[in-house]
């Protein structure tokens, strides 16, 4: 509520308490106004009086300005005229405000959570995270993927994934090959850190994996880090328009040219043989490549 309708309600509940009170304010008396304050003693100081509008002022507090103290009344009139002066009576902080905004009654139908991965590919990653051997179904994966950024709305540049990424834990990367519509990606459960000045440092975890995914789930490939200590790579600062998320030196996103991950064939997946992680995921004998999009998602367990 408006802190002018608070007052004006305030003092509607004021002269309802005093039924012998005139009801044209222009015959009030002293004596009227003195009955009126009295009621309402225990509500005046609650009243946010520097915050109502110079209009409202004029309006609704003025032709009551008998019932509040002579100070306050001069304080009131004078931040009117001067804002940034100081006064002597206290100014209570603004009133918090809620809008609440009413469901509809209509539920809006959900796009899909992803432009590249399925329910099914979810559940896969989940069972991943989860080190399970049954693989979850697309109605029983136990997390949400939350979309942190996707390239087709946020933009390609590397630099973009380390200012929206930092801080942020649980992440799985998932990048879409332009040629051969292969899904790469990473799990990172550790902080992307984009505050490396001098170096870049690896980060160690045993939890992190990188995978391919297909449109049959059965020939998806997952593998698993072997070398914790350099699992998962946050890069210097001047490197960071140029280099993206980088997991060992198996996966990882790059744009050296055009500082564009869309645009170079910089992008990174091993085919031989794995690294620093178990395994090759790719199965085209080209480790480079461009990207036709890609996301990065939060993955929060489900209430």
């Amino acid at each position: 509520m408006e802190e002018v309708k608070i007052w004006d309600n305030v003092i509607k509940w004021g002269v309802s308490q005093n039924p012998a009170l005139p009801i044209n304010l222009d015959e009030f008396t002293q004596e009227n106004f003195l009955t009126l304050k009295t009621t309402l003693q225990q509500c005046l100081p609650y009243i946010r009086y520097f915050h109502p509008s110079a209009d409202e002022v004029r309006d609704s507090i003025r032709p009551y300005k008998k019932i509040l103290d002579e100070q306050l009344w001069k304080d009131i009139d004078q931040h009117l005229l001067f804002p940034n002066q100081s006064v002597k009576s206290i100014i209570l902080p603004a009133r918090s405000v809620l809008f609440i905004k009413l469901p509809s009654r209509v539920e809006e139908p959900r796009g899909p959570f992803s432009d590249i991965i399925s329910e099914e590919h979810a559940a896969e990653i989940s069972t991943w995270i989860d080190r399970e051997t049954t693989i979850y179904t697309s109605l029983n994966y136990p997390y949400k993927f939350e979309l942190i950024l996707r390239g087709s709305r946020d933009g390609f540049a590397p630099q973009t994934f380390w200012d929206i990424c930092h801080g942020h834990v649980n992440t799985v990367v998932v990048a879409k090959d332009k040629e051969s519509g292969e899904i790469f990606g990473g799990y990172n459960p550790l902080a992307w850190d984009n505050s490396n000045i001098l170096t870049s440092k690896w980060i160690e975890t045993k939890d992190s994996f990188v995978f391919s995914l297909k449109n049959a789930i059965q020939n998806s490939i997952i593998s698993r880090i072997k070398d914790s200590r350099r699992a998962v790579r946050n890069v210097r600062k001047c490197d960071q328009e140029k280099i993206g998320p980088y997991f060992g030196y198996d996966f990882y996103m790059q744009s050296l040219y055009s500082y564009n991950f869309a645009k170079d064939r910089d992008c990174y997946s091993s085919y031989f043989k794995g690294c620093l992680y178990e395994k090759a995921i790719r199965s085209s004998s080209a480790n480079y490549f461009s990207i036709e999009n890609y996301e990065v998602f939060k993955i929060v367990r489900k209430s």
